[in-house]
């Protein structure tokens, strides 16, 4: 349907001719198999519509590499390229409205009652308790508790009461939460969740908060890996920047002209350099030098490192017009062509505050494990800090945009700055 589409606007027409079809069934033939393979398709519960995404990405990406190849090797040049970008422009449209839709339908049944599973929840009653606690908080995850049994109850019953017991309950899915795992209770369980098709699940009573866990597993030895600084996913590296790479060559292309405007009346609304340039500490503790349209008078720290405020006393007239709609931050999109900063991250800053940063939020560490950026979800929200106890309210904000780091909450977040930029609520 994409294609056909691309085919009218492209071509005034939906007819394909013949090495057309031929192509259209290669790629939606491809397309079956490929999304088969990846899992594209499976919706598991809880729902996470940023996950589905993710998958789906991958698998186009692996999709147009496959259908590049059959071009490049067979030599199909007679197939428009303009048609098939904007095809699978198109497409990827398409299918994220798509999935939204779905996803949107699903908690809504859900949290009507419907599309829900039973479950069996066996073992400690207090990580029972935080188990139901979350499924309350979330009833989109459609989850209704048929029994609990407590570990005195498994151990007061022999195997083939519990297994009976079971039985009668016809459960989707079952919930083991131990603080020591029986592993001959939990090889009957596995065994019998086969048997019957009933899904089985351990549920952890280590207490993560922000950390993350990974499950390795070493031959038939699973090991859960923590980890206090979790690693961003190549996919979601590789997809991020290209999304830097396009989105900043773009914004510098389109926006010369601002760039030029804003050139000219810097460089007449006061004396000094129209770019400023400073310092500052990027991804692994490496400086860098990020980039700006001068806002301040010269020689604005003679007096050594300080932070603005509102009413600064250093900032030009026309300074402070640029800083309120964020302006001033544009020639950082070099940067981010570059490679030293990115789109959406954590404000990056200099290595006098990171110290202070440090010993009142350990946790800051944390965010010098990924790019800077030009904009952030705590410049969204709080805005540029005033003093230490500011910055270190803001990257509260920067911490948890670390636990759900993906192109969806990126695009979501430009979105929200070009808002403040609009509004002049930047400061």
């Amino acid at each position: 349907m994409a294609i056909n589409i691309a085919n009218y606007i492209q071509f005034g027409t939906y007819q394909t001719n013949r090495s057309s079809s031929f192509v259209l069934i290669l790629i939606n033939l491809s397309w079956v198999l490929v999304s088969a393979l990846s899992g594209s398709f499976k919706i598991k519960r809880p729902l996470s519509l940023r996950d589905n995404l993710n998958r789906f990405i991958l698998t186009l990406i692996y999709h147009l590499l496959i259908i590049f190849a059959v071009f490049y090797f067979f030599k199909l040049f007679d197939f428009s390229r303009l048609l098939m970008l904007i095809g699978y422009g198109l497409f990827f449209g398409f299918v994220i409205v798509h999935r939204s839709a779905v996803f949107f339908c699903l908690d809504y049944i859900r949290k009507k009652g419907y599309n829900h599973r039973q479950i069996v929840i066996i073992g400690d009653e207090k990580i029972a308790e935080r188990l139901l606690l979350s499924f309350s908080h979330h009833p989109e995850y459609g989850y209704d508790l048929s029994d609990f049994i407590s570990e005195e109850h498994v151990h007061a019953m022999d195997e083939n009461s519990l297994t009976q017991r079971l039985l009668n309950l016809q459960p989707n899915e079952i919930f083991i939460c131990y603080k020591q795992l029986d592993n001959k209770l939990l090889s009957k369980l596995i065994k019998f969740g086969e048997d019957n098709f009933i899904k089985i699940k351990v549920v952890s009573d280590l207490i993560l908060n922000n950390n993350a866990a990974e499950l390795v597993n070493y031959s038939d030895l699973p090991v859960l890996q923590i980890t206090s600084h979790p690693e961003i996913a190549m996919k979601i590296r590789i997809l991020k920047r290209g999304f830097d790479v396009l989105f900043s060559t773009g914004v510098m292309i389109a926006g010369a002209p601002v760039f030029v405007v804003l050139y000219i009346a810097t460089k007449v609304s006061s004396k000094g350099p129209v770019f400023y340039r400073q310092e500052r500490i990027g991804r692994n503790l490496r400086p860098f030098y990020i980039y700006k349209f001068r806002s301040m008078y010269i020689d604005a720290e003679k007096f050594g490192p300080q932070l603005s405020s509102d009413h600064d006393p250093r900032i030009t007239k026309w300074g402070r017009i640029i800083r309120r709609t964020r302006l001033d931050e544009l020639p950082q999109f070099w940067n981010v062509f570059k490679g030293e900063m990115s789109v959406v991250g954590p404000r990056p800053e200099r290595q006098h505050y990171i110290e202070q940063l440090v010993k009142r939020t350990p946790n800051y560490k944390k965010l010098l494990r990924v790019k800077p950026g030009i904009t952030s979800i705590g410049q969204v929200y709080y805005g540029y800090a005033e003093n230490v106890d500011q910055m270190r309210d803001r990257c509260r904000y920067d911490l948890l945009y670390l636990e759900n780091i993906s192109l969806n909450s990126d695009i979501n977040i430009i979105f929200k700055t070009v808002k403040v930029m609009v509004q002049a609520k930047g400061k």
